[in-house]
């Protein structure tokens, strides 16, 4: 019994704040899903990757792209980019960073499931010399700076010497050292990690960007615990064993800001949820649909559509944290969008079951919704939520809700009949959401996250002509006759922006962000 009670002290102990303000522990429902800095495009694993890895361009604390690993950049022919390299910057292990560890990594990158949507388009980089890189685009491409500036640089050495050449496919079960290891240029090295329990980073005392007074917190030891329960995340914070939260429980948020010894930290995400539906198998895998895919037909789509009341999602599930929308984009304003565009087909049941009985299906039919249950702001609640709202209209829907970590190894596949999709970016370009989500698949950078698998002739044209167009009027009327192409057939069903609270102890100052990842440069532990 004794030594029982010692490791429950232990561990205690584990979690009691240090009197070293510059510790940083923090929280999450998920983990991430690898360390390999091309192996998957998903925010919470770009956030963690990105203390690590750097890029040429980066957000910097107003979100602005500013320069980072690189130094300036000019345009010297129609298609091609040359960029000045930022000198005397060091990986973590002591090599230094030059042209080749970008060329490899964008080459690397091009052969990623997800990152290739940015590669490709950033153009084929070259050497120039040791601190210059060319990248060459065939055409012109206008979102070509902005792809250029989502590529992580890697140690090529370092890769070369850890047989991590090829970047880590997810839809694999094999975990190779990049998955598991890091090493990069960025202000914090790894230390630990320990996959579902606790990871450590510490800050680089030889970061290049300490000269420039770029890091304005004072962080210097990071320790990251996904915790599950939002009650135990909450208890935690209060108890000051983390720091900070980033995913309170919305139900929480009126009685957090209460709490004198807590600050809650709000403001909109750059993020779009909504739900992809298989229209490609000619049988659905999860349903009681024999011989035949409903979701083939526009008018399921559509009464399925109609039958999602997203006021109710916002106020019953969501606690006002979320915008209902009816474009599938993370930011249409900044996207240059019309605010008409916003509206949603009408929330109708009577019209919902009447679309179903003349496609068919007058009794409805069964299928499954996969989710995550770890990533998007109650993403469970709101599939169970939609399934509910789905039944009046007929619909027999099982909710299959799992962790991200199994959930992201599998949507690759697009082997799920309907899953709830989140997508955000902060490129302020549509191409960055109709590229990977809504171009069909071609193993050339298109269609690899458009998990309804769908293919539709007209929408892949004008994909193509606007990803090419260097005229900003006639390419944004393009992009905006493609938004309304896809609200017209239902290819996938938006439902609302999210609305992202973060909260912290009193002690803790940052910068809140809009593409929901915190950012340690700028956070201060008084």
């Amino acid at each position: 019994m004794g030594n029982r009670i010692a490791i429950v002290l232990l561990a205690l102990a584990a979690w009691t704040p240090l009197a070293d303000a510059r510790t940083l522990r923090w929280a999450s429902a998920g983990d991430t899903t690898t360390l390999d800095p091309h192996g998957q495009d998903e925010g919470f694993t770009n956030a963690m990757n990105n203390l690590v890895y750097e890029r040429l361009i980066q957000p910097g604390r107003d979100m602005s792209p500013t320069p980072w690993l690189a130094v300036s950049w000019k345009s010297t022919a129609p298609g091609r980019i040359t960029m000045q390299l930022r000198r005397n910057v060091t990986f973590h292990d002591g090599t230094p960073f030059t042209a080749d560890d970008v060329v490899f990594s964008f080459e690397r990158a091009t052969r990623s499931r997800q990152f290739k949507n940015y590669a490709i388009p950033a153009g084929k980089a070259r050497k120039v010399d040791t601190h210059t890189v060319e990248f060459v685009n065939d055409v012109p491409n206008p979102t070509a700076l902005s792809s250029i500036g989502q590529i992580p640089i890697m140690s090529r050495a370092w890769a070369e010497k850890n047989m991590a050449v090829e970047p880590h496919d997810m839809t694999k079960k094999d975990t190779p050292h990049a998955s598991r290891h890091a090493m990069g240029t960025g202000p914090f090295v790894l230390v630990s990690f320990e996959p579902g329990v606790k990871t450590v980073h510490r800050k680089n005392a030889a970061w290049w960007g300490l000269a420039e007074k770029r890091f304005e917190g004072n962080v210097e030891t990071i320790e990251y615990r996904p915790i599950a329960s939002g009650a135990t995340r909450m208890a935690a914070l209060k108890s000051g064993e983390v720091d900070f939260v980033l995913d309170p429980s919305p139900q929480d948020i009126p009685r957090l800001k209460e709490d004198r010894g807590l600050t809650v930290w709000e403001g909109d995400e750059y993020r779009v949820i909504s739900i992809a539906l298989d229209q490609a198998r000619d049988e659905l895998l999860f349903s009681d649909v024999k011989g035949r895919n409903p979701f083939k037909d526009r008018r399921v789509r559509l009464a399925l559509y109609q039958a999602v009341d997203t006021n109710a999602i916002k106020v019953q599930v969501m606690r006002g944290l979320a915008t209902p929308t009816g474009l599938l984009t993370p930011n249409p304003k900044g996207e240059g969008m019309p605010a008409a565009m916003e509206r949603r087909h009408p929330f109708d049941v009577n019209a919902a079951k009447k679309l179903l009985a003349d496609a068919g299906y007058p009794n409805g039919f069964g299928f499954t919704l996969h989710c995550p249950n770890d990533r998007y702001i109650n993403d469970e609640k709101i599939c169970v939520a939609l399934a509910g709202m789905w039944a009046k209209i007929g619909l027999t829907v099982k909710v299959d809700a799992m962790p991200k970590a199994q959930y992201f190894a599998r949507t690759p596949k697009k082997e799920f009949s309907a899953m709830l999709q989140g997508w955000g970016d902060i490129n302020r370009d549509a191409m960055f959401t109709l590229k990977p989500l809504y171009h069909s698949f071609n193993d050339k950078g298109y269609g690899e996250t458009n998990y309804g698998n769908f293919r539709h002739a007209d929408l892949d044209a004008l994909i193509v002509k606007a990803e090419t167009d260097m005229n900003p009027m006639t390419r944004q009327a393009t992009i905006n006759k493609a938004m309304e192409l896809l609200h017209h057939e239902v290819l996938a069903i938006p439902l609302h922006r999210q609305v992202i609270p973060w909260v912290s102890r009193a002690n803790v100052t940052l910068v809140h962000r809009p593409d929901n990842k915190f950012a340690p440069l700028w956070i201060t532990v008084k």
